[in-house]
């Protein structure tokens, strides 16, 4: 298949971010009260490491509850992809992969980190062929979601792709070193009840999906 041949459903994030109205089929979303919180002001920002592919930032910012000045760290990233690719027998294709922050072997999705200026269906896409030699033709959107607000800048984008096919091998290098798990759609729920699949932003998107679409 050409890479001509791939097409990216939503090369507008903006559209992504609007909420859960546009992504799904007429749920209908409840209407909360505005709130009466609002940003901090800033009063300073400096940079305080690099650390490859995120940096740490040290901010003071002045609340507006007491009028004292408070000190934050917070993560800035680029935005993430993640997205579930789903063969047409009915497998979700995913991966194993050793993960040094909770030290031991996780089951994830495959995802990544989005390049510079890279609409998010063609990184989800792209981080699916390269995590799993899968390939599909289109990303379909889940929601984009923050990774973590009281630390994290950015956010990560989720997708599912319908009619996936293995059409090369995984070229494991360096840290990123995985192993491609085939899992039934119809067992997701049982491993996400069984911990089996305990990573948070995963988990999120597989319930948002199995919500959504149920198993096929």
């Amino acid at each position: 298949m050409a890479l001509a041949d791939i097409r990216v459903e939503l090369h507008d994030g903006a559209r992504l971010r609007r909420g859960a109205a546009d992504l799904s089929a007429g749920d209908a979303v409840k209407e909360l009260p505005p709130s009466k919180l609002g940003p901090w002001p800033e009063l300073e920002s400096e940079h305080v490491a690099d650390c490859r592919i995120f940096s740490v930032e040290r901010s003071l910012a002045r609340s507006p509850f007491d009028d004292r000045p408070y000190t934050f760290h917070r993560i800035v990233s680029v935005d993430w992809v993640q997205i579930l690719p789903i063969t047409a027998d009915g497998e979700a294709v995913l991966v194993r992969q050793y993960r040094h922050g909770a030290r031991r072997v996780t089951l994830e999705m495959p995802g990544g980190l989005m390049d510079t200026g890279e609409d998010p269906a063609a990184a989800a896409l792209r981080e699916c062929l390269e995590e799993t030699g899968y390939r599909g033709r289109t990303a379909h959107p889940l929601g984009v979601v923050s990774p973590n607000p009281a630390l994290f800048t950015n956010r990560l984008f989720t997708f599912y792709a319908t009619g996936v096919e293995r059409v090369q091998d995984v070229q494991n290098v360096g840290t990123e070193v995985t192993e491609v798990v085939l899992v039934p759609v119809a067992d997701l729920e049982e491993l996400l009840l069984a911990g089996e699949i305990d990573h948070a932003l995963v988990a999120s998107a597989m319930w948002r999906y199995l919500k959504r679409h149920g198993p096929r």
